[in-house]
């Protein structure tokens, strides 16, 4: 299936590891030219490099913190010609309200829920006045499946569906799709680091870590690639007439 992307334009944002990695795969695999933002400039450089030798597009690193929004700023200045932008950088810690003090809270949330706000206001335009195209959230199935174990997280996650619910419902209109992706257990690089330690302290054996699993559907998280998949193909022309929703990408995990 030709998805309609080849020499499009694409922003991803905590782009260096994980899921946003894997867009950038996904996304160069469809010939699309990919702009990488992350934090770490050594983690940053090195996805810039695998992405580049695997695919024969153009990809270009941005180490930048978007919790400042002055980096959203200077961002936006050097990716003018932008067709797609995925939101993806940020990782909200666990824990109940009296475990998450209002400094860590505050933090998350300037990184993941006023990040992909501030990087909206200041890319929708740019968008749209290039052409139109789609903002694509990842947000988390923890704002559909709430947890008050993982407060911080389940509220920030709600935020941004509602965010993107409200700002997809007339973005057609202007040539515009604002739309997001719900993960739930995915394996990433630190899911796996943090199961690991797990294992070796309650198990004896970090071998064990994949022993979490049980229960899942199939008895296993989410792939990376599957996710990107997903956010592929939603950003593609395919899918044209999606805007204004949230798709749980998690086994059916949210009805169980």
């Amino acid at each position: 299936m030709d998805l309609h992307l080849a020499d499009k334009t694409v922003v991803i944002t905590g782009g260096s590891k994980g899921i946003g990695l894997a867009c950038a795969h996904s996304f160069a695999a469809e010939g699309c030219a990919v702009h990488l933002v992350a934090r770490t400039a050594g983690d940053l450089e090195e996805a810039r490099d695998q992405v580049s030798r695997e695919h024969d597009v153009k990809v270009v690193s941005h180490p930048l913190d978007l919790s400042d929004s002055a980096n959203v700023d200077e961002l936006a200045r050097r990716c003018s010609d932008v067709d797609i932008l995925v939101n993806n950088a940020g990782a909200i810690p666990a824990g109940d309200i009296q475990a998450v003090d209002e400094d860590t809270w505050r933090e998350a949330w300037d990184l993941k829920v006023f990040g992909y706000i501030n990087m909206t206001r200041r890319f929708y335009p740019l968008i749209r006045d290039h052409g139109g195209g789609v903002i694509m959230n990842v947000i988390g199935l923890a704002g559909v499946r709430v947890d008050p174990k993982y407060i911080a997280g389940s509220g920030g996650n709600a935020s941004l569906i509602g965010f993107t619910h409200a700002m997809g419902a007339y973005a057609l209109e202007e040539g515009m799709r604002v739309l997001g992706v719900c993960p739930g257990a995915v394996q990433t690089e630190r899911i796996t680091t943090i199961l690991k330690t797990r294992a070796r302290n309650e198990k004896g054996d970090e071998s064990r870590w994949q022993d979490y699993f049980a229960g899942m559907p199939l008895n296993r998280p989410a792939l990376v690639e599957e996710v990107a998949d997903v956010v592929t193909f939603l950003c593609s022309d395919r899918a044209a007439w999606l805007t204004g929703i949230t798709v749980n990408v998690d086994g059916g995990a949210a009805n169980r």
